[in-house]
């Protein structure tokens, strides 16, 4: 059961990447030259994005296979991870911004950026839809 998860999670993944990608490069209007160094850097970033990502998939899947029996020390130890890989993410964009800036104008940069946080919102919005908030009994 939890291969056909992880398999479905992946299929899911690779899609989301390429729709991801397909408005990113909408938004982004990136000249020939701008095109040559961005693309390579954000495949770069993204990579290490899902990297992290792994870490939340996993903590999800914890909490869905636990949520039936969630003690006090399993809730504390998913949203101590769920810190953490919120934490990584934002140290990591951090320092791609500052990537980014050097081979964009800031305006593109930020745009980027701007892009990203909104794709994630939506993603987030949907993942808060369907987990449902821990029972207090």
């Amino acid at each position: 059961m939890a291969q056909t998860e992880l398999d479905y999670i992946e299929v899911a993944r690779d899609v989301l990447k390429t729709e991801k990608k397909a408005t990113v490069a909408e938004v982004m209007e990136l000249s020939k030259e701008e095109a040559d160094v961005f693309w390579p850097l954000y495949n770069e970033y993204n990579n290490k994005v899902s990297e992290i990502q792994n870490q939340r998939i996993r903590l999800i899947m914890d909490y869905a296979e636990n949520f039936e029996n969630l003690n006090a020390e399993k809730v504390d130890e998913i949203w101590t991870g769920t810190i953490k890989v919120k934490s990584e993410l934002l140290k990591l964009e951090k320092s791609y911004y500052k990537k980014f800036k050097k081979i964009l104008p800031v305006k593109k940069a930020a745009l980027y950026f701007q892009a990203e946080n909104k794709i994630e919102t939506l993603i987030n919005a949907q993942l808060a839809l369907e987990i449902p908030f821990i029972e207090v009994k």
